[in-house]
């Protein structure tokens, strides 16, 4: 698809959805500009050298995606102070996955935290990890940051609630869905910066010249029906914490 719109001559690409579509976009060309939105840092995935200045044909948004696992591990512990051991659902074929699990281990083992690494890629492997999980008595899952995954929303909410297993995610609409909680950046507000540098970019600035934008909103998102549901008593500081609380 990005080989087909470079034979187009397009103006701009908006390269969202994550790193793979990136990687996608810069195979495609190295001259035409390149706007994206990807929830890790643009840099380790070398899309930049710079974040100030990019250089080259790219620039974009970070939304802080991944880089936000370990708060959510924490959060799951604030809602959970009992939890002895926490499931964590990864894709092995996201191009971030090294640094990604990383992020995970290294604070869970600053806190004494147990968790269990669980891989899915396809949606046919989902069912197989949540059985996992409750086999291993996971008292919670953190759905880790992945396009895939949240283009599978729907189907990972319906077997949380299905194996009565507490998780967190990235963004708000996964709480609005029905999951239990989310924490993240609001991807709306990325979207949308990557739209006003897609114009700026059409009136003639370059995108070596615009730096990467650093999402700094964040929002705690707490579904209280489905809390109950699970017959989780939400802790009155978390609460307090929420940004918005769905009841």
């Amino acid at each position: 698809m990005a080989a087909d719109l470079v034979r187009r001559n397009v103006a701009v690409l908006v390269s969202t959805g994550g790193a793979p579509s990136v990687i996608a976009a810069k195979a495609a060309t190295a001259t035409i500009p390149i706007v994206f939105t990807i929830g890790t840092d643009p840099i380790r995935l070398g899309f930049v050298t710079s974040l100030s200045r990019p250089g080259g044909n790219v620039t974009g948004v970070n939304l802080f995606a991944t880089q936000m696992e370990s708060k959510r591990l924490g959060l799951l512990r604030a809602l959970i102070p009992g939890v002895q051991l926490i499931a964590v659902l990864l894709n092995p074929n996201q191009p971030n996955y090294a640094f990604q699990l990383r992020d995970i281990q290294e604070p869970a083992a600053a806190i004494g935290l147990q968790i269990h690494i669980l891989l899915a890629s396809k949606e046919s492997e989902f069912d197989a990890a949540f059985a996992t999980a409750v086999q291993l008595r996971a008292g919670a899952m953190l759905v880790s940051s992945d396009p895939f995954f949240n283009s599978q929303r729907d189907k990972i909410i319906a077997l949380a609630a299905r194996y009565s297993i507490p998780a967190i995610y990235e963004w708000r609409e996964f709480a609005l869905a029905g999951g239990l909680m989310s924490y993240g950046t609001n991807i709306s507000d990325g979207y949308r910066q990557a739209g006003v540098y897609a114009g700026r970019i059409l009136k003639g600035e370059k995108p070596a010249d615009l730096p990467v934008v650093q999402s700094t909103r964040f929002e705690l998102i707490i579904n209280l029906k489905t809390a109950k549901a699970l017959g989780i008593e939400v802790p009155p500081n978390l609460s307090a914490e929420a940004d918005e609380i769905i009841e």
